[in-house]
């Protein structure tokens, strides 16, 4: 009697591969519920810098509003959010009538994400990632909320060495330091992005964005060699290229926050 041909071996192989990581995705805080009048800024903001806005993620979080808004008035944000150029995706974590709006509007709840933005009227901002960040890598194109009683941000570390990236970042990739600086010895180019919870230093071109004090240290600074940035921001206060004066352009310059305001200013 011939012996039972062996059992198939299984093929476990996972058709998708899904990581959960750093994510860049902007927050819009929502702190005055006028559908119109959101959605005209919003439009504003993709017109003044298309490249870092337009189809841009979006979690729209309301939880600077008194009450969460009924459905049908949510449903007009976000449409009035799509007509404007942006994609919201999610709400962001809030009561539990967030959560049940969330359920009804066919969206997730998403915790605040890093994320590169804006710091007040309604704007999307740079908001803590909860999630632990991984090392370099290609990230997809972004972009941020100061919450009303935000968390003490995370300090670096002290006598922790600062990441040091010594090839360019290119197109499409993204460099985050955890508790610590970043310093990059060559260019970052368009489209990329680097991120630290600490300082950032940038000894060639920057023509891509840089975001430091990502977890909130409004101590934190950029320094670059040659000043061609599509975006900076420091915990949450943020500036594109087109709010740049134009003789910085090009510049060595330092960024850094005073009194909630983003200051630049060439090096001597």
């Amino acid at each position: 009697m011939a012996a039972p041909s062996a059992s198939p071996a299984h093929d476990y192989e996972p058709a998708g591969e899904l990581k959960i990581g750093q994510v860049g995705i902007a927050n819009l805080r929502v702190r005055t519920l006028d559908v119109a009048r959101l959605a005209s800024e919003m439009a504003d903001r993709v017109k003044r810098a298309p490249k870092l806005f337009a189809r841009a993620a979006v979690i729209v979080d309301f939880g600077g509003l008194a009450a969460t808004p009924d459905a049908a008035t949510a449903r007009a944000l976000l449409d009035g959010l799509r007509e404007a150029g942006v994609l919201p995706v999610a709400l962001a974590y809030g009561s539990s009538d967030n959560e049940k709006l969330a359920t009804e509007l066919g969206l997730p709840l998403l915790a605040k994400f890093r994320a590169q933005y804006e710091s007040a009227g309604g704007a999307p901002v740079a908001a803590p990632a909860p999630a632990p960040a991984p090392a370099p890598r290609d990230a997809a194109e972004p972009a941020p909320a100061r919450t009303e009683a935000k968390a003490p941000p995370k300090a670096v570390a002290a006598g922790q060495p600062g990441l040091i990236q010594a090839t360019p970042v290119r197109s499409g990739q993204q460099v985050y330091a955890d508790n610590r600086d970043l310093t990059v010895l060559t260019t970052v180019g368009a489209g990329a992005e680097v991120i630290a919870d600490g300082s950032v230093h940038i000894y060639g071109t920057l023509r891509g964005r840089a975001l430091a004090g990502a977890q909130g240290n409004e101590k934190a600074r950029i320094f670059c060699r040659a000043f061609h940035a599509e975006l900076v921001a420091i915990a949450g206060n943020y500036k594109v290229l087109e709010d740049i004066p134009k003789e910085l352009h090009g510049k060595a310059v330092q960024v850094w926050l005073e009194k909630e305001e983003l200051k630049i200013a060439a090096l001597d």
